[in-house]
């Protein structure tokens, strides 16, 4: 017999423990953002994209690996908008970029694209999704190390899904100070989850004979 589900927010659909919603921060982002997630990280209590989706004002979240061409052409270039969508995503050689990003200061792109997901994976979903790979790229130079320090990353300059949407946000906005609240959130919400670790471990640890 299986053990009985426990009970979930229903606003943030995380298990009650693990909520989220004290940490939203409701901002007014003027470039939409698309996070396409991968479905191994929807029921990630470490990660950062529903913290993100929830408290960014223009924000919509798709999951899977591959998508419908056709409909994700759609949502990347509507008919009625000349701009073009942008890929926050670094290049590198297994994956060079196509074009450069308008610099800042120029007008917005339509939507900012966010792949959500471990490097392996994110780097996967490029690959299965060659529209994705016509979209000019944005990378984002940190200034200090990620925050994240509840995930492992692969390098010092690697940031989470919001950390690194915030930067970009902020460059191409040219309005950083607007995502200063949201980043603090995220900070409590770490901190949060690392006491939460290591209050677990150490109940744990307390048990054993």
């Amino acid at each position: 017999m299986n053990a009985a589900r426990r009970p979930c927010c229903p606003h943030c659909e995380r298990p009650l423990p693990a909520c989220l919603c004290s940490w939203v921060s409701p901002t007014d982002n003027e470039t939409p953002v698309l996070i396409l997630q991968h479905p191994q990280e929807v029921k990630q209590a470490k990660g950062s994209a529903r913290l993100l989706h929830m408290s960014l004002r223009h924000c919509r979240t798709l999951v899977g690996e591959t998508f419908d061409a056709k409909a994700l052409q759609a949502l990347l270039a509507p008919a009625h908008i000349t701009r073009q969508a942008v890929l926050l995503y670094p290049a590198s050689a297994q994956m060079p970029a196509p074009t450069t990003v308008p610099a800042p200061g120029s007008a917005s792109p339509t939507l900012l694209v966010v792949l959500d997901g471990t490097w392996r994976k994110s780097l996967k979903m490029l690959h299965l999704n060659p529209i994705l790979q016509t979209l000019p790229r944005l990378a984002i130079d940190p200034e200090s190390p990620s925050r994240y320090a509840i995930r492992k990353a692969r390098r010092a300059d690697q940031l989470s899904t919001l950390e690194a949407t915030c930067l970009a946000l902020g460059q191409l906005e040219q309005a950083p100070a607007r995502y200063n609240a949201l980043r603090t959130a995220f900070d409590q919400f770490v901190t949060a989850v690392a006491a939460r670790r290591q209050s677990a471990l150490s109940a744990f640890l307390s048990t054993e004979p």
